[in-house]
């Protein structure tokens, strides 16, 4: 039987996906919102049991190639919880930016087709659409990406319909735009999830101070001001 991620009957496998390369921190950020939702975090808060009974059973995986450190930006450096090889299969996956002009390794891009294959929910926060590109996964799908690059990507990607939005989704696969619209996303996404868990996840968010901006950026001019960059 197929794994239901909004009526889990198991604890949930959460895997962040690191490169041999420099993550944006804040494009990774987001994965805490599942923290927020898991059965010790929430049997913590001061909220009414009917509330803390809706927590999820949560085990987080921060995976790169070899199992060892990785590098996260503003000189961070994180202790991995698996390998490539160690890694158990994963029901939600999230990725955010490696280093503009990194070329991700085909191990790398390997590993994330196979954790695409078998998830239930793929996240590509702000540039990580670029290794979802090179894996081949965006092929015929309708994806966002940093609103700077949409002009360049519907010219060289045009296998994919490229939408200016804070945040896409087609099927199991989402994207976002630039950084902090990996915040954008993650509510997006945990609301669309848990709907029988509402009242727990509507608490949550408000109590972390999620955004709530409009998707199409109707609340937000183009900073740039339809000028384009290069990834």
């Amino acid at each position: 039987m197929a794994f239901d991620l909004s009526d889990p009957d198991r604890t949930i496998q959460v895997g962040v996906i690191l490169f041999d390369s420099e993550t944006e921190i804040l494009d990774v950020a987001p994965v805490d919102l599942l923290m927020g939702l898991t059965k010790p975090f929430i049997s913590a808060l001061p909220i009414q049991d009917s509330m803390k009974a809706q927590g999820l059973d949560v085990e987080f995986h921060w995976v790169n190639q070899t199992g060892k450190t990785a590098k996260l930006t503003s000189g961070i450096t994180i202790q991995c919880t698996d390998s490539f090889e160690s890694c158990p299969t994963l029901d939600i996956v999230l990725m955010g930016a490696h280093t503009p002009g990194y070329s991700p390794k085909e191990s790398e891009l390997a590993f994330i087709r196979k954790a695409y294959e078998s998830c239930s929910t793929f996240l590509f926060i702000c540039g990580a659409f670029d290794a979802a590109l090179r894996a081949g996964l965006l092929e015929g799908k309708t994806a966002t990406a940093p609103r700077m690059l949409l002009g360049k990507l519907r010219q060289g990607a045009a296998g994919t319909n490229w939408v200016e939005r804070r945040w896409a989704r087609d099927g199991k696969m989402w994207t976002s735009g630039t950084l902090l619209n990996g915040l954008d996303m993650m509510r997006a996404f945990a609301r669309e999830t848990w709907t029988d868990r509402k009242e727990m996840v509507e608490t949550v968010l408000g109590v972390g101070g999620w955004p709530v901006r409009d998707v199409d950026y109707k609340d937000e001019p183009d900073v740039l001001d339809g000028r384009e960059v290069s990834w």
